[in-house]
Order: C-alpha cells, then structure tokens, then sequence
C-alpha cells in the first residue's frame, strides 16, 4: 500500500495548516443537491503490459502490439448530497483500446499459441463502474476537503487474434478503494481541484487521480480541463497484468 497510501498522506499533511479546529459546514439548504458529470478527452497508454497464465504465458506488450494511442475515452459521474457533509458519487468510465501490429516473438496467450511476424489484432478492454462515499473533511474560503471509500467493479479483458486463431481472457472483480478530494479556490469563480481513489495490496493495486482547472459559469454550471492518470493491475495466479494510461481531459458539470 505504499504509492495509494503516500499520496494520501502527502495531500493530508499539506492541508492540515487549512484544518480549523472547528470545520465549517457545506450550506446544503436549497443549493442544488444532484450533479451529473461529462468528462471526455484522449487517452495514452505508456505501458500495458500481460502474461495469462503468470506462470506458463508470455509476457507481452500491448503499447508495442496496438501503439500508445491516442484513444478515445469518457466517463460520467452522478453525485447526490446526502445532507451537509454526506454525499455519494456513482462513475461509469467504459474504455477499450484495439488496433493492429505484429507480436516480435512466439507468444503464449491465455492457452494459445501466437506466431510472431503475423498481423496481430489486440483490444485491451478496463470498464469501471464505482460507487463512492464522501465526507466533508473542511469546507473553508479557499480549501474544501472530502475523504471517504470507493466500491469499484472492474470488468477487464485481454484479446489476441490472428488469422486462423484467437484467444481472450475476461475478469469481473470487485476492488475497494480510498477516496480523497480537494479544491482551492484560486478566485470567486476558479478552482484547483485534484481527486484520487487508490489502494494497494500484495495481489495488486489500483490508483485513478486526476488534477483540472475548473470554472463556475453560473451557480447550475461548472466547466474544466486537465490531466488525469490511471495505472495498476494485478500479479496473481491467473493472470499477470499491468498498465498505465494518461488522460488530457475536458469536462461539464450541471447541478440542480
């Protein structure tokens, strides 16, 4: 749990200063309480790395096979706030990355055998569906503050076909996760605002952060841009697969 567990700490420590001993509260009242979310941009792979099964497949590239993109990618959020300092998110992020190329040597897949020098069609699939609680930490004049745990479904799957063969491998898992958000107010109507759900174990880890620049156009109305990247995988019996992918995203935001 070392990387999750460091940048959680390192953005705690950092706005511990922030912390007031007795936090102000988010002003629910009437302000609206749902908020639906579009985010979309181009997406990077610069590793994507597989070997199924760990310990009798080959380990392969996906980035070498299919290129590192760029590919399309969007998620959509929808939050709900429960009271003051309670709320829920709910995020559908599909992804799927394909293409063709040509394997370099004699590769072991999921029980078959590919040949190298051949056209080569892969598609890598990370579909994540999350459900997550939030708890108003600190709500001040610049810094605003959420902690609280993610429920993710991880749908995966790996494919390689060739001409006279093809061979895949699904996984539907589940995966908790930590969650911590902030805002800084830079202005009345911008923010800095950085989002990170991730944990780590012996099997594997998962961590998803992301940093924009946003703007309120109106009360209803939020726009944004940045970065946001996703790396992680698992190291198990079944399968041996890691990847890290890079996001230049766009976003809006509607409350009502």
């Amino acid at each position: 749990m070392k990387r999750p567990a460091t940048m959680a700490l390192a953005l705690a420590v950092f706005a511990s200063p922030f912390w007031p001993a007795n936090g102000a509260q988010a002003q629910v009242g009437d302000a609206p309480r749902f908020a639906l979310r579009l985010e979309a941009g181009p997406v990077w792979q610069s590793r994507n790395d597989v070997r199924i099964p760990n310990e009798t497949g080959s380990e392969f590239s996906l980035v070498d096979l299919i290129g590192s993109g760029p590919y399309p990618g969007y998620r959509i959020y929808a939050s709900y706030d429960l009271s003051r300092r309670h709320s829920l998110r709910l995020l559908a992020a599909p992804l799927t990355l394909s293409g063709t190329g040509r394997l370099a040597e004699p590769t072991e897949f999921a029980g078959t055998t590919f040949q190298p020098g051949v056209s080569t069609d892969g598609r890598y699939r990370f579909n994540s569906y999350r459900l997550s609680y939030r708890y108003l930490l600190h709500d001040g004049a610049r810094w605003r503050w959420q902690i609280g745990f993610t429920a993710k479904i991880r749908d995966a799957k790996v494919e390689l076909e060739q001409a006279e063969r093809s061979a895949s491998d699904s996984n539907v898992g589940f995966v908790p996760l930590l969650h911590v958000s902030t805002s800084y107010r830079l202005a009345d109507t911008w923010r800095i605002v950085a989002d990170l759900d991730a944990l780590a174990a012996p099997q594997g880890r998962a961590e998803d952060f992301a940093l924009e620049l946003a703007r309120d156009l109106s009360r209803s109305w939020t726009v944004a841009a940045g970065y946001r990247t996703l790396e992680g995988g698992a190291d198990v019996d079944a399968v041996y697969t890691f990847a890290w992918l890079h996001y230049l995203t766009v976003s809006a935001e509607v409350r009502f």
